[in-house]
């Protein structure tokens, strides 16, 4: 199957992305431990889509917090500037989801990120789910649920909101399929709508504050890196969720 022209304008502009268009944290000249996460956008029932998770409560960072799948980069995935992303995203996503290798097509990588509150310098990888095929959680110790969320539902401007956090930080958020999807999240898939082409008006004075369940999960096992200061909040820069 080959890939739809409703990806096209992403896939064009994907090698003109700078980091510094996506976020202000940018990975440091050394340290940071390197992860990935996987962008996977298909054709479901629903129209365009792209796959989430919901990390598990009980993990013991980013936990309880949507996110794309994902994770650290082991030494068998390769070394961050070459291969090493690619392979650990699609890794952590067969391990959290079940998901075939060979049903995906790996459009492009985006610049590395910095998450603070982790360490984690963290590689998007853009890719096109070719073979679409069912997919689930795994492992429940890692993953609560799993959603193809269509595109349709993300540019819905009733959909659309900011995140306030007490500390007065304000970022994107998505009420969709039962989640609602803030923080590093949110932040990556509000860049991408645009890039793509996407995005529909949406009524930016429309907040909601977060709750501080949300907050206390997402902090959990937070660390900030020496000569770094922490972010006013974790919903900033939270690395997969």
């Amino acid at each position: 199957m080959s890939r739809p022209d409703w990806l096209a304008e992403l896939e064009r502009r994907l090698p003109e992305v700078r980091a510094e268009d996506l976020s202000r944290f940018l990975p440091p000249a050394t340290g940071g431990r390197h992860s990935a996460v996987l962008v996977l956008f298909g054709e479901g029932v629903s129209g365009p889509d792209v796959l989430l998770i919901e990390r598990a409560r009980t993990m013991r960072s980013h936990a309880g917090q949507p996110a794309f799948p994902g994770g650290a980069l082991d030494p068998e995935d390769g070394d961050p500037a070459g291969e090493g992303p690619v392979n650990a995203a699609l890794r952590e996503a067969e391990e959290e989801v079940g998901l075939e290798r060979s049903s995906v097509e790996v459009v492009g990588r985006l610049p590395a990120l910095f998450l603070p509150p982790s360490g984690f310098v963290v590689h998007p990888v853009i890719a096109w789910w070719r073979d679409p095929h069912g997919v689930d959680v795994v492992d429940e110790a890692e993953v609560a649920a799993v959603a193809r969320v269509p595109i349709a539902e993300l540019v819905d401007p009733a959909n659309r909101l900011q995140v306030h956090h007490p500390s007065g930080w304000i970022g994107p958020a998505f009420e969709v399929s039962d989640l609602l999807v803030w923080g590093f999240t949110a932040g990556l898939l509000d860049k991408l709508l645009s890039i793509g082409g996407w995005e529909r008006p949406w009524d930016t004075s429309r907040r909601r504050r977060l709750d501080e369940d949300r907050i206390t999960l997402a902090m959990r096992g937070a660390t900030f890196p020496a000569g770094l200061p922490a972010p006013v909040t974790p919903a900033q820069d939270d690395p997969r969720h």
